[in-house]
């Protein structure tokens, strides 16, 4: 099955490669991630948001979180030429999409931590 916003098979081979490591890693992304989203939404500055999001992208793409991943792309190639509307925008769009996988980790987090 192809999920548009996690990519599955990604996440199983980071359960096989980190093992008892699993709910510790989703723990950090979860929280690299709010507190990140954090930072783009409270700056206007063209270079924060674009370094913010390269690394938002990184652990993204790390966790197989393709849609988040390539919003985030999106937000660091091009910050520094959108409008302030355009990249409230797109902020809220990785707002918007870091809801939806959000569940995601919580579930794999629970999963892995009864099993």
């Amino acid at each position: 099955m192809t999920d548009k916003h996690v990519d599955r098979e990604a996440l199983s081979l980071l359960r096989e490669v980190m093992e008892d490591g699993y709910p510790e890693l989703l723990d950090t992304f979860l929280a690299d991630s709010e507190s990140r989203l954090h930072e783009l939404q409270k700056t206007a500055d063209a270079k924060v948001l674009s370094e913010v999001a390269h690394s938002f992208k990184g652990s993204a793409s790390n966790m197989g979180a393709v849609r988040l991943a390539e919003l985030c792309h999106e937000l660091e190639a091009e910050a520094k030429d959108k409008s302030p509307s355009e990249i409230a925008r797109l902020v809220a769009d990785i707002s918007s999409e870091f809801c939806e996988v959000r569940p995601v980790y919580e579930d794999e987090r629970q999963h892995a931590l009864t099993h």
